[in-house]
């Protein structure tokens, strides 16, 4: 058997469909989408094109509330900082949860630096945020409420559209990081409420190194890159016109493909668990057992360090991982799980395996017949 891939929530595949239409804007249509002359202008047809798929993707009013990027970090870093400079006169206080990714929190951590403050909410045992605690922290003095869609380690999908409800009945700007959940949930910024929504390509078949920052009209935002006037005078940089259209190809390919697309992975990730749950004891499941991402699925196995199991896994050909890929090698237990009041232990004993479209029933039978041997060999080796 090849090799089985469960690390979707790390990055994706781009797919065939995706890399053939970036193909001809490497060579044929290369053009700088701000030259007036012929080539720039197929070039700018084309990045405009991209801009309108991601805001039919989006339910957005208008493709001139899409911006590129080079991905969700950047995005998190605009949304955050360029709100908060742009909204210093009115205050300076800054509400987020502890389970954000670290595009989030370090961007947080940084304002603090500046002069901002910043709570960070607590969440509950299965990692979701309690918007009554929303409406608890806002003060005269809050500008800006940054929560999550869903979560990257362990796919709890967040009260996103209740507590953008909240912000917007106190004129509090709401952003939301939705870079696990585009592509994978039905993501609609109307619905949702929310002003500003980071997303990254490589997360549902798009290309790396390439995102969107959607941004209500009307939302104050500074600057982030600083030079020329692309993205109508807001974000500096010739634009990265393959990845653009991978972007917007990948985009709409994952919307139209998403009701198939969840309920296989929703299969697969339940006959998954519920064959470790038959095999492997000491199994404790990290987030809700209903209310997450379809492929996502996050244990804790007791007694056995995850890493050691990740390891012996890829010796086998199956890549998985223990949480972000962001924070890989870092000795640090995950920020995620001890949120959710997992001991040091526990969480340095977390699997995630993070399913995509191209998996099978039997690539998951064979992570079923290899992971409970590597686990009772740990075990063996610890205690004897």
């Amino acid at each position: 058997m090849d090799r089985i891939y469960l690390d979707h929530a790390g990055t994706t595949p781009v797919t065939e469909h995706v890399l053939e239409s970036m193909l001809p804007y490497f060579r044929q249509c290369f053009g700088n989408a701000s030259s007036i002359h012929g080539t720039g202008r197929d070039a700018r047809k084309a990045v405009e094109g991209a801009r309108r798929q991601v805001q039919a993707a989006l339910g957005a009013d208008s493709a001139g509330e899409i911006y590129f990027t080079s991905g969700g970090t950047e995005s998190d870093n605009w949304a955050i900082k360029g709100s908060a400079f742009a909204l210093k006169d009115r205050g300076r206080h800054i509400i987020t949860s502890r389970v954000e990714h670290h595009a989030v929190l370090n961007t947080c951590a940084w304002l603090e630096k500046q002069g901002f403050e910043v709570t960070y909410l607590p969440v509950d045992e299965e990692g979701r945020v309690d918007p009554e605690d929303v409406r608890a922290a806002i003060r005269p003095d809050t500008i800006l409420i940054s929560v999550m869609m869903a979560n990257n380690e362990i796919g709890t999908l967040e009260p996103t559209q209740e507590i953008a409800g909240i912000a917007k009945s106190r004129g509090i700007c709401m952003h939301t990081d939705a870079v696990q959940a585009v592509g994978a949930i039905p993501v609609n910024v109307n619905d949702l409420q929310v002003d500003m929504l980071s997303l990254s390509a490589h997360k549902f078949g798009g290309p790396k190194g390439m995102g969107a920052l959607y941004v209500r009209q009307g939302t104050r935002l500074d600057r982030l890159m600083h030079g020329g006037e692309q993205e109508r005078h807001m974000r500096a940089g010739t634009e990265n016109l393959p990845g653009i259209v991978g972007l917007g190809t990948a985009i709409s390919d994952a919307v139209s493909k998403m009701p198939e697309h969840a309920r296989r992975m929703r299969s697969l990730r339940d006959r998954l668990w519920q064959g470790m749950v038959r095999l492997i004891p000491g199994l404790i499941l990290n987030g809700p057992e209903k209310d997450r991402l379809p492929g996502n699925l996050n244990v804790s196995i007791q007694d056995v360090q995850g890493e050691s199991v990740l390891l012996r896994l890829d010796l086998e050909g199956i890549a998985a991982s223990s949480g972000s890929a962001c924070t890989a090698g870092s000795l640090d237990p995950s920020h995620v799980l001890l949120a959710i009041g997992r001991d040091t232990e526990t969480a340095h004993a977390s699997l995630r395996f993070s399913l995509g479209a191209e998996n099978t029933e039997e690539e998951i039978d064979e992570v079923l017949r290899v992971l409970p041997g590597i686990v009772t060999d740990l075990k063996k080796l610890r205690f004897g």
